[in-house]
């Protein structure tokens, strides 16, 4: 799987409002932009696209910054992904002719995509957010 930098930024940036999830304060984009090496004014356009989705909210003023607008248990990686980047696409044959092998290829690459999908709509920023705190190592095991 291939992740763009928006879509990489998008989740760093949802994780660390999940982190910080009932404490009442919002986060400013520098608190997730500096220690995640992230471009504040990507961030910016990345955390507006996250509002649009319903997945962050903001506040205005000298106090003001994003928060989650749910609950991190009820976000998954694949609502985030398709926030960031559109729904994730089933796969596209580019094979010109049908043939025998073609079609054989494309039924495994549907039901690896299947596979991708499920798994990204199973793990939640809940998970995420307390492994991130939790973290003895740099794997993730699923």
């Amino acid at each position: 799987m291939h992740l763009s930098a928006k879509t990489e930024y998008a989740c760093i940036a949802v994780l660390e409002l999940a982190t910080r999830f009932g404490t009442g304060k919002p986060v400013r984009i520098r608190e997730i932009a500096d220690p995640n090496g992230i471009p504040s004014r990507f961030l910016v356009q990345i955390l507006l696209q996250l509002k649009s989705a319903g997945i962050v909210g903001s506040t205005r003023g000298a106090a003001g910054g994003y928060q989650l607008m749910k609950e991190p248990s009820e976000i998954t990686l694949a609502e985030v992904m398709a926030a960031s980047e559109g729904q994730i696409a089933d796969p596209i044959s580019s094979a010109g002719q049908q043939t025998p092998a073609t079609r054989s290829l494309f039924a495994a690459w549907n039901e690896l995509a299947a596979a991708e999908r499920k798994l990204l709509e199973s793990i939640s920023f809940a998970q995420l957010a307390e492994h991130a705190t939790n973290q003895t190592d740099n794997m993730y095991y699923i």
